[in-house]
């Protein structure tokens, strides 16, 4: 979806898709984390190769509300809409809602970590909910979701996060 050489993050030409592996399981199905998305946009060449090969990106309401809030408190938040707003209308890219098979994938995986011992943020559950809802692969910097048995993830470790 990024041209080569092309700065990522806003332009996103139909391509032939091409398909990723993650732990010998082919992937071609995302479902977007915020750390994810702002490596992406920081041309993190991991990311911008996984998204290009992508045949569906979910983005949760939840990745979007983290974003707004970032927005709302940067000095540049004009900017980074309008990048978004550009990604998000890429035919690939789907927002994914909040409904009820989601919060009953969140009441399930809520319950799964705190028997086993391993919480996580809500909102990583929630993102991790989507994920499961649509049977898409967690795209994200964040290892925590690794902790998540039944949500695929790819953990892009060494990402320039800046926390």
């Amino acid at each position: 979806m990024v041209e080569r050489g092309a700065r990522p993050g806003v332009h996103l030409p139909a391509r032939p898709i091409r398909r990723h592996r993650s732990r010998d399981v082919e992937v071609s199905r995302y479902c977007l984390d915020t750390s994810a998305y702002i490596e992406f946009l920081r041309g993190d060449s991991r990311v911008v190769s996984a998204i290009d090969g992508a045949s569906w990106i979910g983005f949760p309401v939840i990745t979007l509300g983290e974003l707004y809030t970032g927005f709302v408190l940067s000095t540049r938040h004009g900017r980074d809409e309008e990048r978004l707003r550009e990604f998000l209308a890429h035919p690939v890219v789907e927002t994914i809602p909040l409904d009820d098979e989601v919060a009953h994938e969140y009441a399930h995986l809520v319950a799964e970590l705190r028997t086993a011992g391993r919480p996580l943020p809500a909102n990583d559950i929630w993102i991790a909910a989507c994920a499961a809802r649509t049977s898409s692969v967690i795209l994200t910097c964040d290892a925590h979701f690794a902790r998540i048995e039944r949500v695929g993830c790819v953990v892009l470790e060494g990402a320039s996060r800046r926390r």
